[in-house]
């Protein structure tokens, strides 16, 4: 394991108290602890076959599982999918689920679309509502205030439907002042508004069809939305949208990172990723998806939940958050491009299997079967570890600093990305002529998750870097091709975000010269180090859209 992925291991799954110091320490705690909740016996075929699994990185278990799978206190699923009631008990009630989800472990994704706007009247007690924005800001304020296992940030997402009368306010809420830009970029903590919290326009069916039809009431709103989205998106990268039409119709609640959905209240995510980059044919891939199901599955059993009405909703929906990263180093390793690829679509047929494996075993474990069972999660620390690309993204750089938070301050470090490593270690590519992020291209990047999309039954968690704003690739002569490229793809999408280099200051990674992370590999920077911020200043990629020495 590289320096940096060992180090990251340690800090946030070794469980160190206990002996732990290896990975494979923790692929025997996490799989003994939870197929031990289906009486799964430690000296089966099936334990040593998904121990083997985890081991050797094949599947990746989401990074609550690698963290909490034997404590007192083993919340090992992700996030909460909440539904903002419009009263005064339904308030309070939200506030009550967002700690208790927060202070477990788990993230939380809340619609608002129920809360009436700012300046309707309150009937009984007089005077006008604060609207359902006032709500998102206090519930943003409960996460800055709740640190999960000390050292993890909580993570929110909020959503508003499209034709809410407050969305044009949501829309541009995250377009903080420059004032305020420059109080985060110097310092990372300093409070912004929803500044922990990822945002999302809701679009439905009736989005679509309002878009398209001239005639209809709603068509210049529709319009409107859509485009100040589009705007905000490349500018300030949110909100972003979610997409839930015609067969998922209704299914708008999200966990934070928006890949796993529901139409229910108090549901819960499940996530753990196969790892395409260790998958070596279509047989050890059919082991693994049986395996993986089967792991996530007895989760459900597993996971204690931070409240009643999770459990409840868990037993009756059961949902699976099967996901896949190493997508990018998968058709790297096979000399392909990142895109659709008749190959790699006959590994995703048997992903998209599944669904009925987890039928299979539901019937042996005399469980309720999940009513769904793959999402795209982004895998960003257990890609790390797993050293791979993350989710369904390509590489992001070959070479970045990474920030992220240890104790009350910020640091970072000096990545080489372990896919391009390998790469270039193995000689048969130089640094320069590696796809990544930018160089991919958005359009590119949109084509692939819709076609993947046809693959997955919840959504994928994706987002597109691009150039900072103002620059030769993205500035307002370019919102339209964006805008009617992207318009396309969208109701074959589930959700798109975009992210501009330099829209957050304190922003977790940014592209550096391959020359400079090599020398500073495992090591570790307070952030504000006067003369690394020097050192540093003079060796950004320019990713401007003009090309940068990391290949962008």
């Amino acid at each position: 394991m590289n320096p940096f992925a060992h180090k990251i291991m340690s800090q946030k799954y070794l469980w160190t108290e206990a002996g732990e110091t290896e990975w494979e320490h923790i692929a025997y705690r996490v799989t003994k602890n939870v197929l031990g909740s289906l009486g799964i016996k430690k000296n089966s075929s099936t334990f040593k076959a998904t121990y083997e699994m985890i081991k050797a990185k094949k599947f990746m278990p989401g990074g609550r599982y690698l963290y909490a799978s034997g404590r007192p206190l083993h919340q090992v699923q992700n996030c909460a999918l909440l539904r903002a009631e419009d009263s005064r008990e339904g308030w309070a009630e939200h506030v009550n689920k967002n700690s208790l989800a927060l202070m477990t472990g788990a993230g939380v994704g809340n619609v608002y679309s129920d809360v009436r706007p700012r300046g309707a009247k309150i009937r009984r007690t007089g005077g006008e509502a604060t609207g359902p924005l006032a709500l998102m800001q206090i519930t943003n304020e409960l996460g800055r205030g709740i640190m999960q296992g000390a050292s993890r940030r909580s993570a929110l997402w909020a959503g508003l439907h499209w034709n809410h009368k407050d969305v044009m306010e949501f829309i541009r809420l995250k377009d903080w002042s420059p004032e305020v830009r420059a109080m985060k970029e110097k310092d990372y903590n300093f409070p912004a508004t929803l500044d922990g919290t990822n945002i999302s326009v809701i679009l439905d069916t009736s989005f679509f069809k309002a878009y398209k039809d001239e005639k209809h009431p709603m068509h210049v709103h529709a319009h409107s939305v859509y485009w100040s989205v589009v705007r905000q998106m490349l500018k300030t990268a949110e909100p972003g949208f979610t997409v839930d039409c015609g067969e998922n119709e209704g299914e708008n609640l999200r966990n934070a990172c928006t890949e796993v959905t529901s139409k229910d209240d108090s549901d819960i995510c499940n996530l753990g990723s196969i790892n395409m980059a260790q998958i070596d044919s279509l047989e050890d891939m059919t082991q693994v998806t049986q395996l993986s199901t089967l792991f996530l599955l007895a989760g459900t059993v597993y996971s204690d939940v931070p409240y009643p009405k999770i459990d409840q909703i868990r037993t009756k929906n059961r949902r699976l958050g099967l996901g896949l990263m190493g997508l990018h180093e998968f058709l790297l390793k096979n000399s392909k491009s990142y895109g659709p690829d008749p190959d790699l679509q006959e590994y995703m047929k048997i992903y998209a299997c599944s669904t009925g494996f987890a039928k299979e075993w539901a019937n042996q474990y005399e469980l309720s079967p999940p009513v769904k069972t793959r999402a795209i999660a982004p895998t960003g620390t257990i890609g790390i570890v797993a050293e791979t690309t993350t989710g369904c993204e390509p590489i992001f750089c070959v070479a970045f600093k990474r920030r992220y938070l240890k104790g009350n301050s910020v640091h970072y470090q000096y990545v080489v990305d372990p896919t391009a490593k390998k790469l270039i270690d193995s000689g048969k590519i130089d640094a320069e002529k590696i796809e990544d992020a930018y160089s991919i291209g958005p359009q590119r990047r949109v084509e692939f998750q819709a076609w993947l999309q046809q693959f997955v039954d919840h959504s994928i968690s994706s987002t597109i870097n691009i150039p900072h704003w103002g620059s030769q690739a993205n500035n307002e002569s370019t919102v339209n091709t964006f805008g009617e490229m992207l318009m396309q793809h969208l109701p074959n999408l589930r959700g798109i975000t975009c992210y501009p280099d330099g829209a957050r200051g304190g922003q977790p990674l940014s592209p550096v010269q391959y020359k400079t992370a090599i020398k500073h590999v495992g090591e570790d920077f307070v952030e504000g180090e006067e003369q690394k911020t020097v050192f540093e200043s003079a060796d950004i990629c320019d990713i401007t859209g003009k090309g940068g020495s990391c290949g962008a």
